[in-house]
């Protein structure tokens, strides 16, 4: 039953939208009643909006498909239900016996972005002390990895947006690369209302999103460069600053580092050249630099589809670039910030899931850091294992001689969210043990050995930090299912079999103080924040250390590197960026759909927004689809050497003439990942999902099925 109406936040993107939960909707149709009510609340992100997947939350919290008994895999093949000692006496059992074996290494921890602060704290402390394991990493590797390397190398730190989200409502201009947040945080575009009214909303997207249309009737601007060319387009942009002498020289002579470089770096990229690469014109090149310079309040924004490549680090680097060489970084009322995706891929990425760092954004390999984490865990720092390996490269190893054996899975779903998804597969068959924490039965769900059912957001505390790096609270509005458990306790329990003389506490509030300590003093200060200041109503963005009001804005007056300055680091590009595709081959573009979130574990089980995208569709130029034979609604082939998918064409002029769209929130054999590589950038590990070559072609008339139906539970072993 529900207890007392709870104020908490939506549990989905990163935008982490204000809501209330209070009792059920008595007029809603029984078989269709969630067991709350969601009613949005004002707050500076959404202002009293959500999108239809905030609306439509609660309804999974009863849905038919929760998962409310651990299932194990017995000698038959199939998932059965049973009991929790037994099902984590037998974990606990087979970790030792891997471990034994093969070594701590042999045992793998996969996390995920959505996980609260006090979970990705205490998984990272499971899997460095309980498990002995260096082999954690989590799915923000997918997500956040190249603007954070970004970030990191030019500013010396990683917060999406360094300021709040409100200062983008005073903005003139603001450049926006790669993110359709009309779809992806639909609240989100209410703070771009003053650009578009002056006129200075800049969207650049290779497709015509319902972002790219915010641009129209003269209140922006919407460039569509080929897919895979916007490190040339940025390129082009601080070329054309620099030749026109609009670079604020007062700031980059104070501020930075590196401008001759730079300078040099860039020389051969005037807009002609620009325009011959990426298909957008030298004229409008040169109005944006222009607009970009014109002196007031600016902002440029980055999300994935400028950083979800191989050379994905230093196009989001090229865009700091541009942002520095025009002074917004700390300026007041301009700035550079990066969209974060999921509901905590900020905390989520603090406090220790990544395979380098420890809480508080602390490196790994840093004797300082260790030492102080070591104190707050009460062990010696050489107990803490050094670092591991990145997503892929972990992916990679399992099943392997010398790489993982087993692998807990916490928030993630490996087989339809990762890259060379197939391999991923074959992977997984391979592998010893596969645990994973769920609340539904995901398609990785359904290939473990061990399944065990943990709460929901509305069952449960904790605190989450959104884009803008502000801490916020989750608050407990329902009493979970008999049956499940909270991964704290998960964690806890496992702990304690594996003999970890290390506490692991199952109190959200006392793992929260706990992480409080382990941060402070890293560039990820919580040591500030507590319970009862956030209970209050009290704001605290990061860093906010102990006795401090915190930092809702970044960069006023200095840098995070040792000597206060700014970073511009000179970057290139690939020459097969320049190639573009084959004569019969198109570029495949993967992203979001407004109605669906992540790999659709989640909202392909909410009715509503099944029905509204219910099959994978390939979008295509009707141009492109006339050459291929290709009609409306026809069952289509799309493959590569990865794989195939078969699907329905949509055709639409809102993609261009060599790219064809798929959204990556199916799975099973509609998964967009079938067909994506695991090739992954230099710096930050993230792989290529943009821009990877396939054939489309005419296919049978197939039935597309409902991934994540009954039938593909029971083929998987699972009970019906």
């Amino acid at each position: 039953m529900p207890r007392a109406s709870a104020d908490t936040h939506c549990p989905y993107c990163a935008l982490q939208c204000a809501m209330t939960l209070g009792e059920p909707d008595a007029a809603a149709p029984p078989s269709s009643r969630a067991p709350v009510s969601v009613s949005a609340r004002d707050f500076p992100t959404n202002r009293g909006g959500l999108c239809k997947k905030g609306w439509t939350s609660a309804e999974l919290l009863g849905s038919t498909a929760r998962l409310r008994v651990p299932l194990v895999r017995g000698a038959d093949g199939l998932l059965a239900e049973a009991g929790w000692d037994e099902a984590l006496d037998l974990v606990a059992g087979r970790l030792r016996g891997i471990r034994e074996q093969h070594g701590a290494d042999a045992v793998g921890v996969f996390g995920g972005g959505g996980l609260t602060n006090e979970k990705a704290y205490l998984l990272g402390k499971f899997a460095r002390l309980a498990l002995g394991t260096s082999r954690i990493d989590y799915n923000g590797r997918y997500c956040m990895s190249s603007a954070a390397a970004a970030g990191n190398r030019a500013f010396g730190v990683d917060r999406g947006l360094p300021f709040p989200v409100e200062d983008l409502d005073g903005a003139d201009t603001v450049l926006l690369l790669g993110s359709n947040v009309a779809a992806t945080m639909p609240p989100f575009i209410g703070h771009l209302a003053g650009a578009q009214s002056a006129g200075g909303l800049v969207v650049v997207d290779p497709r015509r999103t319902a972002t790219a249309r915010l641009t129209d009737d003269g209140r922006g601007l919407h460039l569509q460069p080929a897919p895979g060319t916007d490190l040339v387009l940025l390129l082009g942009l601080i070329h054309q600053v620099i030749a026109e002498g609009l670079v604020d020289t007062d700031y980059v002579d104070r501020r930075t580092l590196g401008f001759a470089a730079l300078r040099r770096s860039v020389a051969s990229w005037w807009p002609e050249r620009v325009q011959s690469v990426t298909g957008v014109p030298a004229a409008s090149i040169r109005r944006l630099a222009r607009r970009l310079a014109a002196g007031g309040n600016t902002f440029v924004l980055t999300g994935r589809g400028v950083e979800q490549h191989v050379d994905g680090t230093d196009t989001a680097t090229a865009a700091i670039n541009l942002a520095l060489l025009l002074g917004l970084p700390g300026r007041p009322g301009s700035g550079y910030g990066t969209l974060t995706g999921q509901g905590n891929g900020q905390g989520g990425r603090e406090h220790g899931q990544k395979c380098d760092q420890l809480p508080g954004y602390r490196k790994i390999t840093d004797p300082a850091a260790r030492a102080h984490v070591a104190a707050v865990w009460g062990v010696a720092p050489e107990r803490i294992p050094g670092p591991g390996l990145p997503a892929i490269e972990l992916l990679q190893s399992l099943g392997r001689d010398g790489g993982v054996r087993a692998l807990l899975v916490h928030g993630s779903n490996l087989v339809v969210s990762s890259p060379n998804v197939a391999a991923v597969r074959t992977g997984i068959a391979a592998l010893d043990l596969l645990v994973v924490c769920d609340f539904v039965l995901s398609e990785t769900a359904a290939l473990a050995d061990v399944v065990l059912p943990v709460r929901q957001w509305a069952e449960e505390e904790g605190t989450m930090t959104s884009l803008e790096g502000r801490v916020l609270r989750r608050r407990r509005a329902i009493e979970p299912p008999d049956g499940t458990r909270d991964e704290l306790w998960v964690l806890a329990e496992l702990a304690r079999r594996l003999d970890c003389p290390a506490t692991f506490d199952t109190d959200p509030e006392r793992v929260f103080e706990e992480l409080r300590l382990a941060s402070e003093g890293g560039l990820a200060d919580y040591s500030g924040i507590d319970y009862a200041m956030l209970d209050r109503g009290e704001v605290a963005y990061w860093p906010y250390p102990r006795g401090s009001a915190g930092t809702p804005r970044l960069f006023a007056d200095r840098f995070a590197h040792a000597d206060g300055l700014a970073r511009l680091v000179t970057v290139s590009v690939r020459p097969a960026v320049l190639e573009g595709p084959g004569p019969d081959e198109l570029v495949l573009v993967t992203g979001r759909l407004l109605e669906h979130y992540q790999s659709g574990a989640q909202t392909r089980l909410v009715p509503e927004l099944l029905a509204a995208e219910p099959e994978l569709r390939a979008s295509i130029h009707p141009a492109t689809a006339e050459r291929l034979g290709i009609a409306d609604g026809a069952m289509v082939e799309i493959a590569n050497a990865g794989g195939r998918v078969c699907c329905r064409a949509k055709l639409t002029t809102e993609v261009r003439v060599e790219a064809v769209f798929l959204p990556f929130h199916f799975g099973d054999d509609r998964a967009a990942n079938l067909l994506t590589s695991d090739r992954v950038d230099p710096v930050s590990a993230m792989p290529e999902f943009k821009t990877n070559r396939v054939r489309v072609t005419p296919a049978a008339d197939l039935a597309t099925g409902s991934a994540g139906s009954p039938a593909r539970r029971a083929e998987a072993g699972a009970p019906a």
